[in-house]
């Protein structure tokens, strides 16, 4: 098979994969569409719980209180689909990959989409409620807390991406140590540098007040020595290849 061949059939293949990964979120969402409203609720429900008795969210737009819980319904396809999606990446790049290398990289894809689901597990069920408490709690007097519902949606997302890629501090760290990128004693040495960049992502990547702040920095600072305590294990993957 020449090149030109080669490449059409690569592309073929990206096709194929795209098509299955389209088609299995599609077919989820259906299933999940009857409950779109429901799904939206129980989105809100961490600020639904904190607004003060009478409170509610709003919709400023015409069109929003349909679009929005549909949005809901579609992430949580995408969640529900994102095994078989990486699947499907998985065989879409597999073929490419020397054997060590397929070690690595299947247990590093489950590690990652695992931290990442607990990162968002971890912003709805502790830092949702705190944040939420305290934004709640610090409105002036005379001022009626009300979310318009599609931005509390823009600022979950958010906050669910901001978690979910911090949790995944752990695999970049390992995976820097296998390739032989860095040491576990380097890490060790420039840890006083990584408990300041978690502050400053915290402070980056979160509305702007202390509690959250603090709640995402404290997780990014922990995970990354647990990211030094599982490399500290394992062997730079040249070593690893070479003893095979």
């Amino acid at each position: 098979m020449n090149t030109g061949e080669s490449f059409i059939a690569h592309l073929v293949e990206l096709r194929k994969r795209l098509l299955n990964s389209v088609v299995a979120v599609l077919l989820v969402f259906i299933g999940l569409f009857p409950w779109a409203s429901d799904l939206y609720t129980l989105l809100a429900q961490p600020l639904l719980a904190k607004l003060p008795k009478g409170g509610q969210m709003i919709a400023t737009d015409v069109t929003t209180p349909f679009f929005v819980p549909l949005k809901v319904a579609m992430m949580a396809a995408f969640l529900i689909a994102l095994p078989y999606i990486l699947y499907q990446i998985w065989r879409f790049v597999a073929p490419g990959l020397y054997a060590h290398e397929k070690r690595l990289v299947w247990p590093l894809i489950i590690a990652s989409t695992i931290l990442f689901f607990c990162g968002m597990a971890f912003a709805y069920f502790v830092v949702f409620p705190v944040v939420f408490g305290f934004i709640t709690s610090a409105a002036p007097q005379g001022v009626a807390v009300m979310t318009d519902i599609d931005k509390y949606l823009s600022f979950v997302l958010s906050m669910f991406m901001a978690f979910g890629v911090t949790f995944q501090v752990p695999v970049a760290v390992v995976l820097l140590v296998r390739m032989g990128f860095v040491t576990v004693a380097k890490l060790r040495e420039i840890r006083p540098y990584a408990v300041v960049g978690a502050f400053v992502i915290g402070a980056i990547f979160t509305p702007p007040d202390v509690v959250s702040q603090f709640m995402l920095a404290m997780p990014l600072w922990l995970l990354y020595e647990a990211g030094i305590v599982v490399a500290s294990w394992s062997k730079p993957i040249e070593k690893a290849a070479d003893a095979g």
